[in-house]
């Protein structure tokens, strides 16, 4: 079994005329995935968890709608996905800001500006305030798109492993308060990334 927290290799890419004859199947099996790894809090911020095999979609997309087909530009896309991979220790996640189409991005935005100290990964007792990636928010403004990181404990590793452990992820920001449980299965799917 392939460790789900293992840098992706330039092997493990198919590049866009290999994986168009896949596409639709893998396209599926990640759909699937995504349904336990994928969470809303509030109507705002969704979260979606990301392991190996989200890291190599969305790599494998990004080449077919770039048409991106020299090993140099493949290698390029692998080092920047792999920069958002989970580690041994920790897990991560692609945060969404949703905003409506009638609204003013610019101005909904502004109102998440500090929104990196205020995102929590609660495992049972554990109470893990996310590592947001620097440089996607200034004092004025925020990108739309975050990566985070929580950094896990070996209790929290092993609570996060235990079947039963509630776990929520929380958002304590002055403009947008917000907590949301993730269901057991989506507990499992997190867990089943460190298994051995």
């Amino acid at each position: 079994m392939t460790d789900r927290t293992a840098k992706l290799r330039r092997a493990d890419i198919l590049g866009p005329r290999l994986y168009e004859p896949v596409r639709d199947d893998m396209r599926k099996r990640i759909i699937a995935l995504k349904q336990h790894r994928r969470i809303s809090v509030g109507d705002r911020v969704t979260l979606v968890f990301e392991n190996r095999d989200t890291l190599r979609f969305q790599i494998e997309e990004m080449l077919r709608a770039e048409s991106i087909s020299t090993d140099e530009g493949i290698q390029a896309e692998i080092d920047v996905y792999n920069s958002m991979m989970p580690t041994e220790t920790e897990l991560s996640a692609t945060l969404f800001l949703e905003i409506p189409r009638d609204e003013d991005a610019k101005v909904a935005l502004h109102r998440f500006v500090g929104l990196d100290e205020h995102v929590l990964l609660v495992i049972g007792d554990h109470r893990l305030r996310a590592q947001f990636e620097p440089g996607r928010q200034e004092a004025d403004r925020i990108s739309a798109v975050q990566y985070t990181r929580y950094l896990l404990s070996p209790a929290a590793k092993t609570a996060l492993q235990t079947p039963g452990t509630p776990v929520a992820v929380e958002i304590d920001h002055p403009n947008y308060q917000h907590r949301t449980a993730l269901t057991e299965e989506m507990r499992a799917s997190l867990a089943a990334d460190f298994a051995s």
